[in-house]
């Protein structure tokens, strides 16, 4: 029996895919949206730190511009989810036959803390919807590296909790969670309003 030599450059043939580590697939979904909030933070020009211990909020993104009146940086805070159970359906005024929103369903303690009103810091939620193999995830080419599916966020502030232990709140997929989004919020944010 005739061992597969590897082909140029060392790797294998294309018909041969390489065993994927043994981390749970729950755990790669969380490393995956974090690498998706660093690429949307650098190409704002915002900065990003991870308190400790996080208390029930994953992020701090901070931004600091010339526009801003209430002080030369603002933050906010940032809650990172990712699912594979909601098939990622654009918004599509066109027809209008694509959902408008999905729904995401949050323990309610963590909604608490989203939903709190007033706050001195806001809060976003942003939920990433993945293809559910991870062999979908991710494609590379010499002009770029493709990402699936996105990011969308929500500001909970004010949502009121209706479930005995876990809330439903609608996510809006008018709400992409990019670079131009980031910038926006903070701007909203650094003029004294809210994301």
């Amino acid at each position: 029996m005739a061992l597969a030599q590897p082909e140029q450059g060392g790797l294998l043939p294309e018909r041969i895919a390489p065993p994927r580590g043994t981390l749970a697939t729950t755990a790669c979904m969380e490393t995956l949206q974090v690498g998706y909030l660093h690429a949307v933070a650098a190409a704002a020009g915002c900065s990003l730190s991870q308190p400790f211990p996080d208390n029930g909020i994953d992020w701090h993104v901070s931004h600091s511009a010339p526009g801003h009146t209430v002080d030369d940086e603002v933050t906010i805070k940032v809650q990172l989810k990712c699912t594979y159970q909601v098939p990622p359906v654009p918004v599509s005024p066109d027809d209008g036959s694509a959902r408008p929103a999905f729904s995401f369903t949050l323990d309610n303690a963590h909604l608490e803390k989203l939903a709190r009103t007033p706050v001195a810091v806001h809060k976003i939620l942003v939920v990433m919807i993945v293809p559910r193999s991870p062999d979908d995830w991710l494609r590379a080419g010499h002009d770029r590296l493709d990402l699936r599916h996105c990011c969308y966020w929500t500001n909970l502030a004010g949502h009121p909790v209706t479930g005995r232990r876990r809330t439903t709140v609608r996510v809006p997929t008018s709400r992409i969670f990019d670079d131009r989004a980031l910038r926006e919020i903070m701007t909203r944010v650094g003029r004294g309003g809210r994301p």
